[in-house]
């Protein structure tokens, strides 16, 4: 039976833990190449050299998502390496909670920055080096469509990830190139366990409509079909994987 990804060459950013190791494990598992970028390049090259010794195609990249340089290097780097570049998940996202008058510029800024611009630099790159057209896949949030508190510029980022979506899917369509999101609920990682407490986790389970907090896997497999050819006419579409979430929040 035929993987879902077989002969792609896809680039993740924040790929070495969470969502985004999850995101590069099921690529790799359906046959794709895969770039690994991520802030930690240590934990990046950890992470392509379990790939490679049990047989997969992995290349580990560091450096500040922020920064168009690194997602553009990272970019042609792996086009050229792999011969081909299909697939682009802009993942990374640096978050902190807090209420409105406590929110600090350097707040602002990293949480902009990681999961904002980056988007852009990863829709630009996919614009420069799919040269026979390709998938960008956003990881965006349920709350993206939902107001959170203590969650102001966490909020306003990720809808701003969906206006992006929308805009460069209009664009970039006639080129073969489709923009869609993922929007995922509260996902059980290691990041979220830091950032949020046990009562909230505990409010947040208690208004999902399913009997359960989201996976980093069930992210990765709505990925997967988006980068996939078994998507290839949905453009500008976000799959909201939440158990529900978001509809109970409204």
């Amino acid at each position: 039976m035929a993987k879902q990804l077989d002969g792609k060459v896809a680039l993740v950013t924040g790929g070495a833990q969470g969502i985004g190791r999850a995101i590069v494990k099921k690529f790799i598992d359906e046959g794709s190449a895969v770039g690994i970028l991520d802030r930690d390049l240590e934990k990046a090259q950890e992470a392509a050299e379990a790939i490679m010794a049990q047989g997969g195609q992995a290349l580990a990249f560091g450096g500040d998502v922020a920064k168009r340089e690194t997602i553009f290097n990272a970019a042609e780097a792996l086009a050229e390496q792999a011969g081909r570049l299909d697939v682009v998940v802009s993942n990374a996202m640096w978050v902190r909670y807090a209420p409105v008058l406590e929110i600090s510029e350097r707040d602002v800024s990293m949480m902009t920055g990681t999961g904002f611009n980056s988007v852009v630099w990863g829709i630009q790159a996919a614009a420069q080096y799919m040269k026979e057209g390709g998938s960008v896949v956003n990881i965006a949030s349920a709350s993206g469509f939902i107001g959170l508190p203590r969650a102001l510029v966490y909020c306003g980022v990720k809808a701003g990830v969906l206006g992006l979506m929308r805009s460069a899917a209009a664009e970039l369509g006639a080129r073969g190139i489709r923009i869609n999101s993922v929007a995922p609920g509260y996902t059980e990682t290691e990041g979220v366990a830091k950032n949020v407490s046990e009562e909230t986790r505990k409010v947040r389970l208690a208004k999902t409509p399913m009997p359960r907090l989201g996976k980093p896997e069930d992210i990765a497999n709505a990925a997967c079909f988006l980068a996939s050819d078994q998507s290839s006419f949905v453009n500008g579409e976000c799959i909201r994987v939440d158990g529900g979430s978001a509809i109970a929040y409204l």
